[in-house]
């Protein structure tokens, strides 16, 4: 073989320490999408669980910010005449009304589930990488019928992950800035995505939780239904 024809074919293919270079590198990345995979499959997706752990902490300390923040006087001094119910549902409208989409509004704890996470307000895909979001078009605690909140299973944190251990009877807590609410799972049941009525109002006070189901699908939808059973105003509600 011509010297200049073995010099044309040792300069046309990468050189061995890149072509080691490079494989390094594709197993590298390789290794990481299988972990990658294998946490989502195994716990959940950990890429938007960092950064919803990050939204978690921010939202935290400004839900504790908002329970000192006052209405105005004029407000107040009404909310002062109602009894404790009417007064619970006063403050609920009014921070309903004022709450900016994605804003803290509470505070979600289920024990039998392993949740404990601030809710936000609004059900928008913005709103739902920073936490469960409360339906706009529900009453906030304390208001009169459905209180219903969606959210992610195995992205952003999963916090609805092990919606599906819930059994009848099992305890759920929803701290707001203006008092606690009680709530007692009656059922779960799988539905379609456009089963519109389980948010409809009842003729006494629920909560109910959604996503998506099964795990890693959106194909149908796994919901909570839950009934209150009591109610505890905030001392000193400054909502």
């Amino acid at each position: 073989m011509p010297a200049t024809e073995r010099a044309r074919k040792s300069t046309t293919g990468p050189k061995p320490k890149t072509r080691r270079a490079l494989s390094s590198a594709l197993l590298v990345v390789g290794l990481l999408l299988v972990i990658d995979a294998a946490c989502s499959v195994l716990w959940q997706e950990p890429v938007s669980a960092l950064y919803a752990l990050v939204q978690q902490k921010q939202l935290n300390g400004a839900l504790e910010q908002s329970s000192s923040s006052a209405l105005p006087v004029v407000q107040r001094r009404a909310a002062a005449k109602l009894d404790d119910d009417r007064r619970l549902a006063f403050f609920a409208r009014a921070l309903d009304a004022r709450a900016e989409p994605g804003a803290p509004v509470g505070r979600l704890e289920i024990p039998a589930a392993e949740i404990s996470t601030v809710v936000v307000n609004g059900t928008g895909t913005r709103a739902l990488r920073r936490g469960p979001g409360h339906y706009p078009d529900t009453p906030l605690p304390g208001g009169d019928g459905t209180v219903a909140i969606a959210g992610h299973r195995t992205t952003y944190g999963a916090p609805f992950r092990n919606l599906d251990k819930l059994d009848p009877g099992d305890s759920i807590e929803v701290r707001m800035p203006y008092g606690t609410f009680f709530y007692e799972v009656e059922r779960t049941r799988i539905v379609a995505p456009t089963a519109l009525w389980v948010t409809r109002r009842k003729s006494y006070d629920r909560l109910v939780l959604t996503a998506c189901h099964p795990l890693y699908s959106a194909a149908q939808r796994i919901v909570v239904f839950a009934r209150q059973v009591r109610q505890v105003e905030r001392p000193n509600s400054n909502t």
